[in-house]
């Protein structure tokens, strides 16, 4: 079955004008209601880093999960901002995003390669003792605009690397918009049967007409979980090209729901969520 990850945390996190608090609340709970397998509802970073993401523990306050079976995850880049992820019950999923391209994983995290090896052994321990799963979102996992090395082996060594220390969930993550058919193809084929035990989902980040092409590469070659927003908000502030956003969502459930493989989302509930999405995103 396929599984969707609605990311409201991905869409949010770039914008200059804050979102107040209530407004996000509501949102989220109307995501709640959709049967998404997760939703990407927070971060605890620095607030000077991602000042949107500032009231993430009140957002987590606020959230209504009475007959939600939507497991709920959020972003944290260090050991303290996994520390007080794990306060909350209602955490579920600690992601951590490493790169593997090194000028990126500086970039991003303020740590080198080697450095976030240690963060995520610390992050891992953390989930174990609190009963939450750490989720990594693999980086570059399509190449990078640095020149850093890139070839699919190359993911597949880390993805070897990180499930060593303890993960079992992963989202290779095509920060900039750089992914095509033929990578797509060429990581997914070569990583989802060398790790079945492994859930390996796909992050991509599209411009509006090639959101189609990505999505088709990576369910053919084996891929059953993706990450979208609704309207494709956000994407990466590093892609520097506003037609680089989130894989629209309602997308994904439209290609979904014509090979009948995506029977647990609420259409009326996800009406609703798309229905308030402007005024969250654009009021």
């Amino acid at each position: 079955m396929v599984k969707i990850v609605e990311c409201p945390r991905d869409a949010m996190q770039g914008l200059t004008k804050f979102i107040l608090t209530e407004k996000k609340v509501d949102y989220i709970n109307l995501l709640l209601k959709v049967g998404f397998d997760t939703i990407d509802c927070g971060s605890f970073v620095s607030p000077r880093a991602i000042p949107q993401m500032a009231d993430t523990a009140l957002v987590l306050s606020k959230l209504n999960r009475e007959n939600s079976t939507s497991k709920l995850s959020v972003i944290v880049a260090n050991k303290r901002g996994a520390i007080d992820a794990c306060f909350f019950n209602e955490v579920d999923i600690l992601g951590y995003p490493f790169s593997i391209s090194e000028t990126f994983q500086q970039k991003n995290t303020n740590a080198t390669i080697e450095e976030s090896l240690q963060r995520v052994e610390a992050i891992v321990s953390l989930c174990e003792k609190h009963k939450k799963a750490p989720l990594i979102y693999l980086s570059m996992a399509f190449g990078n605009p640095y020149n850093n090395p890139w070839h699919a082996d190359e993911v597949a060594k880390w993805i070897e690397k990180l499930a060593s220390l303890g993960v079992q969930q992963f989202a290779l993550s095509d920060t900039v918009g750089v992914s095509n058919p033929e990578n797509i193809t060429q990581i997914f084929s070569t990583v989802i049967p060398q790790y079945p035990n492994l859930e390996i989902g796909a992050h991509f980040h599209t411009t509006p007409t090639t959101w189609l092409q990505k999505v088709d590469a990576a369910f053919k070659a084996g891929c059953t979980k993706f990450d979208g927003a609704i309207k494709g908000y956000g994407g990466c502030p590093m892609a520097k090209d506003e037609l680089i956003g989130n894989m629209p969502t309602e997308h994904l459930i439209q290609f979904f729901k014509e090979k009948s493989e995506i029977p647990n989302i609420k259409l009326d509930a996800f009406e609703a969520a798309f229905d308030k999405s402007n005024a969250v995103f654009l009021d």
